[in-house]
């Protein structure tokens, strides 16, 4: 799979009832935001596939919301347009209740990448805090992309669900649920689900990346 294929691909159909998403936006919200940025700029489709080195028909298929782009399509789209990842996660569906260190399941913010067959939801509160807490979802197929991609800190999790296929510097393991990992990030990784049933993930990010 390149890129730019569709796997399954990543992150996902709508979630059985369970540890997944409690209802993503059903409106393209990441292509939605990427068309805004774009239209803001006055740049076409082909100035930002020259810049991002997308093709053109990607790039319009994830605005559109026919298709989502790879972790590291996604890194390079948001240095592109000097914005946070998180950028293009859903706003929250409720108004904040109690402290602030406190985030409710209605405030999860998340970032629904139904074509690549996976969806983050954001556990952390907003804040200025060191770690970042995501609750993954990827559906049998899903994964992150074919080419693995790194940032700075650190990634630690566990399975709570299904089966977790990871790579982390080439090295490839199985982890099944109640299996806990913990990598440098700058480590070139990826990972995936090639199980029939979807499988969540726990995951932890220092310093945070949405």
């Amino acid at each position: 799979m390149t890129e730019e294929s569709l796997r399954t691909t990543a992150m996902a159909a709508t979630p059985a009832a369970g540890p997944g998403p409690a209802g993503p936006e059903r409106e393209p919200v990441l292509g939605g935001r990427l068309r805004g940025m774009r239209q803001r700029r006055e740049w076409t489709l082909q100035e930002l596939s020259a810049r991002s080195g997308l093709s053109v028909g990607m790039l319009s298929q994830i605005e559109r919301g026919v298709s989502s782009p790879s972790i590291r399509s996604l890194q390079k789209l948001a240095e592109i347009f000097a914005v946070p990842i998180g950028w293009f996660f859903s706003d929250p569906g409720a108004m904040p209740q109690g402290p602030s260190w406190v985030l409710r399941r209605a405030q999860r913010r998340v970032l629904d990448l139904s074509a690549k067959g996976i969806t983050k939801e954001l556990l952390s509160p907003e804040g200025d805090g060191k770690i970042e807490l995501m609750l993954i979802t990827i559906e049998a197929g899903g994964s992150s992309g074919e080419a693995p991609y790194q940032h700075a800190g650190e990634d630690a999790g566990t399975v709570l669900e299904g089966v977790l296929d990871l790579e982390v510097d080439g090295a490839a393991s199985r982890l099944q649920a109640g299996d806990s990992f913990r990598f440098v990030s700058t480590l070139p990784h990826r990972f995936g689900n090639r199980g029939p049933l979807r499988c969540v993930v726990l995951w932890a990010v220092t310093p945070p990346l949405y």
